[in-house]
């Protein structure tokens, strides 16, 4: 909090006019997280604000390391990736591919903390991005790793039912259940 009022103080003295103290306030009260590229993201959401620019920005920082080992880490992650999926509307987004990954990624890091609030997330992709396949594979896979695999089976029926694409996507990973495959899709078929 010190950090913050420090550099809002900071703010202040660099500009005089109103107008910018009250913008230059309102940028630095988005992110209070300073020390992990608040720049950047600012710098999105008051700019372009789309999926892929918000995209290529969380896939830089999943570079930075492994989630699964890191829970610093992961709590940054989930952290950025809830400030893309507020930043972005569904509503003008759901045919957007990048958009859908940002859910689809965002579910699968919340599956590392709590699978309930995973599967919330997963449901809101599978309701706002159904017409991708990936999307469908993705919740079905974090259901088979829950171990209910009538479910994850449902999934991917439903997903060729509402004609998502690519369909051999979703042939190839019921293919892979029905085989009892633990991983529906292969890092190939992906």
């Amino acid at each position: 909090i010190t950090s913050i009022m420090n550099r809002v103080r900071n703010l202040k003295n660099k500009y005089r006019n109103e107008e910018n103290i009250t913008d230059e306030f309102n940028y630095t009260k988005i992110s209070a997280d300073t020390t992990d590229n608040s720049g950047t993201v600012n710098q999105i959401m008051m700019t372009t604000n789309n999926p892929e620019d918000w995209l290529c920005f969380l896939l830089k920082l999943e570079k930075k390391g492994i989630p699964q080992m890191d829970v610093s880490l992961l709590n940054r992650l989930i952290g950025r990736y809830s400030q893309a999926v507020t930043a972005l509307p569904a509503e003008k987004y759901s045919q957007d591919e990048s958009y859908a990954r940002i859910l689809v990624r965002f579910a699968e890091l919340k599956a590392l903390q709590d699978p309930e609030e995973a599967r919330d997330q997963f449901h809101l992709a599978r309701l706002n991005c159904k017409k991708f396949a990936f999307v469908h594979v993705a919740f079905a896979q974090f259901e088979l790793s829950q171990e209910n695999e009538k479910k994850c089976k449902q999934i991917l029926q439903k997903a060729v039912e509402c004609s998502a694409i690519p369909l051999e996507l979703l042939e190839t990973a019921l293919q892979n259940l029905h085989l009892k495959k633990k991983q529906l899709l292969s890092d190939e078929e992906k």
